[in-house]
C-alpha cells in the first residue's frame, strides 16, 4: 500500500498535518483573523457623543452629512439594550378562532382567485367558495392550536428591542473633524454629548 503525498493527498485524521482541515471548493481554508470571534471590525472607531434617544443620534449624523463629513466612516450603536414584550391582550379559544378564520379566510381568497381565473362558469361564486372554506378552515386550526397549548399562554404579545442609550461613532483618524463640526452644532438641552 503507497501512502499519498503532496497537494493532491487525501485528508486523514491522526497522521502528520492531519490536524488541518482539508481543503474546500474554494481551496485551502485559513484560519480565522483576529480573535477568532467573527470577522474584523474595521478600523478603530471614537464615540464622538452619547444620546438617549435613537432621533437625537440620527439629527448629528444627519448634521455631520450636511457639512460634508464622510458620513460612511460613522455609525449610531445603541447600548444598554432591553427586550421589551407588550402585551396586546388576552387569548381566548374564540379570538385564536377569529383570528384564524381571518388568516384563512385570506389564504382561501387567494386559492379561490388562482382557481377562478381558469374557470369558464361563474368565477366569482368560485372565489367566494375559496374564501369561505378558508375562513372556516382557518377557524378550527386557530381554535384547535390554541386549545392544544393547555392554557400554557394565554396572551398576545409584541416583541422589541430598546437601547437606553446611543452613542455616534466615527472611524478614530476622523475623529477630530467631526468633533468640530458637533462644536457648531445647536442641540437641545435634553441631549447628553458626551465629548
Amino acid at each position: 500500500m503507497t501512502s499519498a503525498s503532496g497537494p493532491t493527498a487525501a485528508w486523514r485524521p491522526g497522521t502528520q498535518g492531519g490536524d488541518l482541515l482539508p481543503s474546500g471548493p474554494a481551496g485551502r481554508l485559513s484560519t480565522p483573523a483576529g480573535d477568532g470571534h467573527g470577522p474584523e471590525s474595521g478600523p478603530p472607531t471614537v464615540t464622538i457623543g452619547s444620546y438617549p434617544d435613537y432621533p437625537t443620534a440620527q439629527r448629528v449624523v444627519d448634521y455631520l452629512a450636511d457639512n460634508r463629513f464622510p458620513v460612511e466612516h460613522s455609525a449610531i450603536v445603541g447600548t444598554n439594550l432591553t427586550l421589551v414584550e407588550t402585551v396586546l391582550g388576552r387569548m381566548t379559544t374564540g379570538r385564536a378562532g377569529l383570528l384564524g378564520a381571518g388568516t384563512g379566510a385570506w389564504f382561501g381568497l387567494f386559492i379561490g382567485l388562482l382557481f377562478g381565473i381558469f374557470t369558464v362558469g361563474n368565477w366569482l361564486a368560485v372565489i367566494l367558495v375559496g374564501l369561505v372554506i378558508g375562513a372556516i378552515w382557518g377557524a378550527v386550526f386557530g381554535a384547535v392550536a390554541h386549545a392544544m397549548t393547555g392554557g400554557q399562554r394565554d396572551f398576545t404579545s409584541a416583541s422589541s428591542l430598546r437601547a437606553g442609550q446611543y452613542a455616534v461613532t466615527v472611524d478614530a483618524q476622523l475623529a477630530d473633524q467631526a468633533r468640530q463640526l458637533l462644536g457648531r452644532m445647536q442641540m437641545p438641552s435634553s441631549a447628553t454629548n458626551a465629548r
